[in-house]
């Protein structure tokens, strides 16, 4: 039985996928096996000593201790492309709705409640929020992951001429990018053309401030930016600037802050993305599978701190290790198995960056002192007996 923590209110359709005979759902559990979490920030949060993964219902995981939860052989999980189809729908709306003002707009019309010459005050006032069709129009993507490639491939058949930036787009990613998206070598190829860009990349030192006073100034004049990805990858001061000279005419946003409220061309959602019962249940699902089969099986899919490591169960039994990337861990980790007598029918390693994982399916008879010979391996990090 294994115990699992929720830190935020999780769907129901994604608990379910961990069954009361096997997982107990217990939000008081000082030290569980594993944890489901939204946006709960963890960083300040004591991780017991059971600790085995925590599952991300949803992309980012910055309100994660990845670097402290690697060092204890914590798999974290989140789930790309559950909220996808919410947060591209919910950009394609702004794409809309910034290009032809609805926002001022609709503020607009509610001003003239109660007026004797409305539909008179209709007619006139209504010149001030003309805006251009998006058909024919160039649309700037940079990142063409589940959600860049969705708003990508829609804008292309609302008849617009679609860029694309990403220089890590993966082969599943590439595939299901429309052929008529154009590909940038650079960002520098790109943004001159531009009449709308929009950002679609995961927020990391790396890409921190990706909009900022350089990549403006390379934009049309004019240039209509949308960030429903992380806030933290447009530098405010710069886009702030933009915005009072007319190089940047409007900036929608889903992370509102206090220097971005009621400056005029700034439109923030309270972080919508997201926020839909479909994703929600979406996220919640991927999340409660992914932590179900690494504790029950070992296998790791979607983690963000350790490879991904798939392997069907064959009978006998399983050994899981995480351990440190460096020579000598396989021939120490057979070494101990041949000192036990027992054969591998199946093995696979895989690293990311300085952690591996390697996990062994054996026949044999395995005795309680196996764990820790192999714990005692100098790199050894983690290890579990299934």
């Amino acid at each position: 039985m294994y115990t699992i923590k929720t830190l935020n209110a999780i769907s129901p359709v994604g608990l379910a996928k961990l069954p009361a005979n096997q997982f107990e759902i217990d939000n008081n559990a000082a030290n569980p096996d594993g944890i489901l979490v939204r946006s709960a920030d963890m960083h300040e949060m004591t991780l017991g000593d059971n600790l085995l993964a925590i599952a991300r219902a949803g992309a980012g995981t910055n309100n994660i201790p990845i670097d402290k939860c690697t060092e204890a052989g914590i798999v974290v999980f989140n789930t790309p492309g559950a909220n996808a189809n919410a947060v591209a729908e919910l950009v394609l709306g702004a794409l809309v709705a910034g290009s032809r003002n609805l926002p001022d707009a609709i503020q607009w019309a509610q001003g003239l409640k109660g007026s004797p010459t409305l539909a008179k005050d209709v007619e006139k006032g209504k010149k001030q929020f003309v805006g251009p069709e998006l058909r024919g129009k160039v649309l700037g993507v940079i990142g063409l992951g589940a959600i860049g490639a969705r708003v990508a491939n829609a804008a292309v058949a609302m008849g617009m001429e679609v860029l694309g930036y990403d220089p890590y787009i993966s082969i599943d990613a590439a595939w299901s990018l429309s052929r008529s998206v154009q590909h940038c070598v650079t960002l520098g190829d790109m943004l001159p053309r531009c009449d709308y860009l929009t950002i679609h990349v995961p927020y990391t030192p790396a890409t921190k401030n990706t909009i900022n006073a350089q990549t403006l100034a390379m934009c049309k004049d004019g240039v209509r930016v949308l960030n429903f990805a992380r806030g933290e990858l447009a530098d405010t001061d710069a886009l702030l600037d933009a915005l009072g000279t007319g190089k940047v005419a409007q900036y929608f946003c889903d992370f509102p802050s206090e220097a971005l409220l009621g400056v005029k061309g700034v439109y923030c959602t309270p972080h919508l993305g997201a926020s839909t019962p479909e994703s929600e249940n979406n996220c919640a699902v991927m999340a409660a599978n992914e932590i179900s089969d690494y504790l029950k099986n070992g296998n790791i899919l979607h983690s963000v701190n350790l490879p991904d490591v798939q392997q069907p169960r064959l009978g006998g039994r399983r050994i899981c290790m995480i351990h440190k990337n460096e020579p000598g861990v396989i021939s120490a980790i057979t070494g101990v198995l041949t000192d036990a007598h027992l054969n591998i029918e199946n093995m696979v390693n895989k690293s990311k960056k300085d952690v591996a994982y390697t996990m062994l399916d054996v026949t044999g008879t395995i005795d309680d002192a196996l764990a820790g010979q192999l714990a005692g391996i100098g790199a050894a990090i983690r290890v579990r007996i299934l």
